[in-house]
């Protein structure tokens, strides 16, 4: 039978987001509900409610959350109630042209739940990534639940859904950062500090953490780099040369999702170095190169989706890395909040104050 839950929908473009009670529906064939333990306010969410994602609302927002599975339909095998999973905006249909091919990180033809979260008056709802999150339960695809060790916090663990494994993955994945390696990364916030850690785990000798607000740069060497230079005041392609004995560093992640920096990545790379676009840019955006310096310099340019992430492969490692003390996922977690403290948090984020607020229920 169906279940009324709380939830936090977007109403329509840039309205306040508020608290609704939910209509979930048990789960189909392929699907799973799974009452929610915490959930991080990530950027995205906040691009739902500004409309710059699409215009389907109402939203369900929230997707970096961890919890528990409480039913699942016909034929999941995989979990089953009372796993404790990270969920996952990316289920791995495993037949596409990409799965096929052993790749099943790149997969074309991921997919979520078939049927619909509601309101209370029957107004279906869009859920933010096909998964809605900032509510006590929700209607995920069974393929998006992925277990790890129940003993890790769920305010941690959650955020590997979204902006920590982008970052950790842009490093260590697409970038493939090694022993040794000097590391750039363009723009500190939850997704550049992620991809320091990531560069750290593998090895990097040298990781150079470039933004304008001298709150965060401070931040990244918390979690991991050995130099920071505010690009405010000094010219970050120059800076990342002096600092890489002129040639410029071997893996470049760019965390913003501009041109500008973009451009700096690109210039601040040594020859044959690899640049990671992470950073989300909006529609809009142009980017113009000269192609002789694309042809010159060599090298690998590349977009990182998600991190290149399997779930059911880095989830795991990484929530057992954390729990040997060997990263520090609860440096992300700057504050836990109420499920009615979301727009507030959105506000938070916009100053700059905050790498994740968490909602915990």
């Amino acid at each position: 039978m169906t279940q009324q839950v709380r939830g936090v929908i977007a109403p329509g473009r840039d309205e306040p987001v508020r608290v609704e009670t939910i209509t979930i529906p048990d789960p189909g064939p392929g699907e799973a509900v799974v009452r929610i333990q915490a959930c991080g306010v990530c950027h995205t969410d906040l691009h739902y409610k500004q409309g710059g994602i699409n215009d389907d609302f109402p939203f369900l927002l929230g997707h970096e959350a961890a919890g528990t599975v409480e039913s699942v339909g016909e034929g999941v095998t995989d979990v089953a109630p009372g796993d404790f999973v990270i969920l996952n905006w990316r289920a791995v249909c495993g037949q596409c042209r990409a799965c096929l091919r052993g790749r099943p990180w790149y997969c074309f033809d991921t997919h979520n739940a078939k049927q619909k979260m509601t309101l209370a008056d029957g107004t279906e709802l869009t859920p933010a990534l096909g998964i809605g999150a900032f509510a006590e339960k929700t209607l995920v695809a069974a393929g998006q639940c992925t277990k790890v060790d129940p003993a890790a916090s769920p305010a941690v663990a959650g955020l590997l859904g979204c902006g920590v494994m982008a970052g950790i993955g842009a490093a260590i994945n697409t970038g493939n950062v090694g022993r040794g390696d000097s590391v750039a990364v363009i723009g500190c916030g939850g997704v550049g500090d992620a991809a320091i850690v990531g560069s750290r785990l593998a090895g990097a000798a040298r990781i150079i953490a470039v933004d304008v607000d001298d709150r965060k740069l401070a931040k990244a060497t918390e979690v991991g780099a050995t130099h920071t230079v505010n690009s405010r005041t000094t010219d970050p392609v120059e800076a990342i040369r002096e600092l890489t004995g002129g040639f410029g560093a071997d893996v470049v992640i760019e965390a913003v999702g501009r041109p500008e920096t973009y451009t700096q990545a690109f210039y601040a790379r040594d020859l044959a170095g690899t640049v990671v676009l992470v950073g989300v840019p909006t529609p809009e955006m142009k980017l113009e190169l000269p192609l002789l310096d694309v042809f010159g310099r060599g090298g690998s340019l590349k977009s990182s989706w998600y991190g290149d992430c399997l779930p059911s492969r880095d989830f795991p490692m990484l929530i057992d890395l954390h729990q040997q003390g060997r990263i520090d996922l609860s440096a992300f977690v700057t504050e836990t909040i109420a499920l009615d403290e979301v727009e507030k948090a959105f506000g938070r984020m916009h100053e700059g104050d905050v790498l994740r607020s968490v909602v915990v229920f």
